[in-house]
């Protein structure tokens, strides 16, 4: 695809997902704090608590440009309550055109069907930009994640993204 379209904002029966705010990083703060031990150092907070809210709030002011699809704040309809993100990136992990599907919730809000439900909605959205797949990297450990990509319909492929001390990240893939 010539020129990324922009993913803005999509609403379910349960979620609104729209774009980040700077208030969001107290929420993503706490995602930081949540992770798995088995996630790669640098996706957990560091001896020093890093990042901080302050430190996420400027990334998200810096990735404010507009300019490409990205990671929206999914929001409980009705409450407003931010429980996490989802959206795509692209990292090129499947190819360097297709978008990638990624979400992280709260523990809080885990076995509830969103990551679901909002996976849906972004795969919509990447079937109604014309691109002919998507992508998502999954730790070969991380079930709940695994359950919810197979219910959106991915398929494992035999590709393993990185292998180390953390695990497999195990690369499925959607056909649209």
């Amino acid at each position: 695809m010539a020129a990324e379209p922009r993913l803005n904002r999509l609403e379910t029966d349960r979620l609104l997902l729209r774009p980040q705010q700077e208030d969001d990083a107290t929420v993503f703060r706490q995602l930081w704090t949540e992770r798995d031990e088995r996630v790669p150092a640098h996706r957990r907070l560091d001896t020093d608590g890093h990042p901080t809210v302050q430190e996420i709030a400027r990334h998200i002011r810096a990735e404010d440009s507009g300019m490409r699809p990205g990671l929206l704040a999914a929001e409980l309809r009705g409450t407003g309550d931010v429980i996490g993100y989802c959206g795509v990136v692209f990292n090129g992990n499947g190819s360097a055109e297709d978008p990638e599907l990624a979400f992280e919730l709260l523990r809080s809000v885990h076995n509830r069907g969103y990551a679901t439900e909002a996976g849906r909605a972004v795969i919509e959205w990447v079937r109604t930009a014309g691109y002919p797949r998507i992508w998502a990297s999954v730790w070969d450990w991380n079930a709940a994640s695994r359950r919810a990509l197979q219910k959106l319909g991915f398929r494992e492929t035999d590709v393993v993204n990185r292998e180390s001390a953390h695990g497999r990240s195990l690369l499925t893939v959607l056909e649209l």
